[in-house]
C-alpha cells in the first residue's frame, strides 16, 4: 500500500517549497537591483568624462577623425619634475598633425562663404613647409578639390612624398624671405591669381578667391567675397583659392573654438600653463586666448626655435634674432633644423597671440634633438621637431617657476617623428650641420636644482 504523508507532513513540505520559491525570487530581485545600480553608476561616470567618448559612433568620413585628440601624460618629465606635463596628441589626427584642424576650418569657412564648391574643378593653393599642405591635400581629396602646394626645397623629403601620394601638385622652391617675390607663400598667392583650370570651360569666368586678414570688405572669418549672386549660378565655375594660413582668421578660429575648449574639458579647468611654438601663430593665439578667457591666471608661453625672431619680440618688443646678422646664416629662412615653427615677420595670427603671451623661451637645435631622443628612450614617444621644442620649453618653464606640486602644464605634440627621418631624425645630417646628439642635455635640465624662491621671476 503506497505511503500517504500525514496532513502535518504535507503542510511542512508545502511551506518549504513556498519559502524556497520566495527566497529565489528575492535573491533574483536583489541581484537585478545591484546590476541596475552598477549600470547607473557607470553611466554617471561616463557623463562626467571630460571629453565625449565616440568609440560607438560612426564618423562621417576622414574629417570626422579630426580633433578630440587625447591628452597624454609625459611620464618621464612629469615624474622627474613633480608636475603634470600633458601633451595634446595632435599627431593622431588623420593627416598626422595639428594642421588638420586649420585646414578643415579654412576649407569649411570658404565653402560656407561660397568661395569654394566641391567637385567643380576648383583648386586650393598654399605655401607651406609641409604639414599644412598635407592636411589640405587630405581634406581636399575628400571634398573633390585639387591642390597645389609650394614649399621650400630643403624640407624633409618624406613630406614631399606624402603630398604626392595624396595627389597634390608639389612645387619646390629655394627658401626665401617674405620680402622675396619667390617666397613660397607669395608664389602660392600668385598661382591662385593666375589659375586656369585644365577643363573645358570659359576661363574668363574662373573666379579667384583669396583669404585675407579679416578686414576691408571681408567678413568675420577673414575671407574676401566675390561679385555675383552665388545662388543664381547654374553651373558653378572652377575657382582658385589661396588658403593663406598665415593671415587667415580661420586659423585662429580653429583653435579658439576647438583646441582650447578641448583642453579645458580634458583638464576640468585645472591648467597652470599652456606652452606652444608659433609658425603662423594660430595655435598659440586661438588656444591661448580661449584659456585666458576661462582663467586669466593661466600662463601662455611661447617656445621658439633658434633663428626665429618671436622670442625677442615677446621679451624685448623687437622682431630680431642674432642669427639674422650678416654672414651667420646657413639658409634664407628661419635658421634651424626644426620645421613648422619659428618666423621672422609678424602675421595677423601672431598679432592675435602677442597680447596673451606671458613669457617665451628660446630653444636650441641641440636641446630639441636631445629631448626627442630622450623621449624615445624613456617614454617610447617618437615625436617631431616642434613637439620636442615645446617640451623643452615646458621643462624650462617649470624650472623657472619653481613648480613641484603637481601643477599642470599643457603643450602640443604637433606631429610624429615619421615626417622627420631625413633631417631631424637623421644622425648623419645632424652631424654635417654641426648639431650634437646628446641625451645628457635634457638629463641635465631635469636634474638641475630648483632656484631659490627669492630668485624666481614672477611673470
Amino acid at each position: 500500500m503506497p505511503w500517504i504523508p500525514s496532513l502535518s507532513t504535507a503542510r511542512h513540505v508545502f511551506y518549504g517549497i513556498l519559502i524556497g520559491f520566495s527566497l529565489s525570487i528575492a535573491s533574483t530581485s536583489v541581484i537585478s537591483a545591484y546590476r541596475k545600480r552598477k549600470e547607473e553608476s557607470s553611466a554617471t561616470r561616463v557623463d562626467r568624462s571630460p571629453i565625449e567618448l565616440r568609440s560607438d559612433e560612426v564618423l562621417d568620413g576622414v574629417t570626422g577623425l579630426i580633433g578630440n585628440t587625447p591628452l597624454v601624460r609625459i611620464n618621464s618629465l612629469s615624474n622627474a619634475l613633480g608636475v603634470e606635463i600633458l601633451g595634446k596628441a595632435e599627431y593622431l589626427n588623420p593627416g598626422g598633425s595639428v594642421k588638420d584642424r586649420v585646414a578643415l576650418r579654412m576649407i569649411e569657412d570658404a565653402e560656407s562663404e561660397g568661395l569654394l564648391r566641391p567637385y567643380t574643378g576648383s583648386r586650393i593653393f598654399e605655401g607651406t613647409v609641409g604639414s599644412t599642405g598635407i592636411s589640405i591635400a587630405t581634406i581636399a581629396r575628400a571634398r573633390g578639390y585639387d591642390t597645389t602646394i609650394i614649399m621650400p626645397d630643403d624640407v624633409a623629403l618624406e613630406k614631399v612624398k606624402t603630398l604626392e601620394a595624396l595627389g597634390a601638385d608639389v612645387e619646390r622652391v629655394r627658401p626665401a624671405s617674405i620680402v622675396d617675390k619667390k617666397q613660397a607663400s607669395l608664389l602660392a598667392s600668385q598661382s591662385g591669381v593666375n589659375y586656369e583650370p585644365s577643363i573645358s570651360c570659359n576661363t574668363s569666368s574662373v573666379t579667384v578667391a583669396m583669404a585675407v586678414a579679416g578686414n576691408g570688405n571681408g567678413n568675420g572669418n577673414g575671407h574676401t567675397s566675390f561679385d555675383g549672386d552665388e545662388e543664381e549660378e547654374p553651373h558653378p565655375q572652377p575657382r582658385g583659392f589661396f588658403a593663406d594660413q598665415f593671415e587667415n582668421r580661420s586659423n585662429f578660429d580653429a583653435h579658439f573654438s576647438g583646441t582650447g575648449p578641448e583642453i579645458w574639458r580634458q583638464t576640468s579647468g585645472e591648467v597652470s600653463a599652456f606652452v606652444a611654438g608659433a609658425g603662423t601663430g594660430g595655435t598659440i593665439a586661438g588656444t591661448g586666448q580661449f584659456l585666458k578667457s576661462m582663467a586669466d591666471d593661466i600662463l601662455v608661453v611661447l617656445a621658439d626655435p633658434e633663428g626665429s625672431g618671436l622670442y625677442n619680440k615677446v621679451k624685448h618688443g623687437v622682431m630680431y634674432d642674432p642669427k639674422e646678422s650678416e654672414g651667420t646664416r646657413r639658409r634664407h629662412q628661419v635658421d634651424t633644423v626644426v620645421e613648422g615653427i619659428g618666423i621672422n615677420r609678424l602675421t595677423k595670427n601672431i598679432e592675435f597671440a602677442l597680447p596673451v603671451i606671458d613669457d617665451a623661451f628660446r630653444i636650441t637645435d641641440a636641446e630639441a634633438v636631445s629631448m626627442a631622443r630622450f623621449l624615445v628612450q624613456r617614454d617610447g614617444l617618437f615625436l617631431g621637431s616642434s613637439s620636442a621644442v615645446n617640451l623643452v620649453a615646458c621643462v624650462k618653464l617649470v624650472r623657472k617657476m619653481g613648480w613641484s606640486n603637481g601643477e599642470r602644464v599643457v603643450t602640443m605634440l604637433c606631429d610624429s617623428g615619421a615626417r622627420h627621418y631625413s633631417k631631424f631624425w637623421n644622425d648623419t645630417y645632424l652631424s654635417k650641420a654641426g648639431i650634437p646628439i646628446d641625451v645628457g642635455i635634457v638629463q641635465d635640465l631635469l636634474t638641475q636644482p630648483f632656484p631659490p624662491m627669492s630668485s624666481i621671476t614672477k611673470i
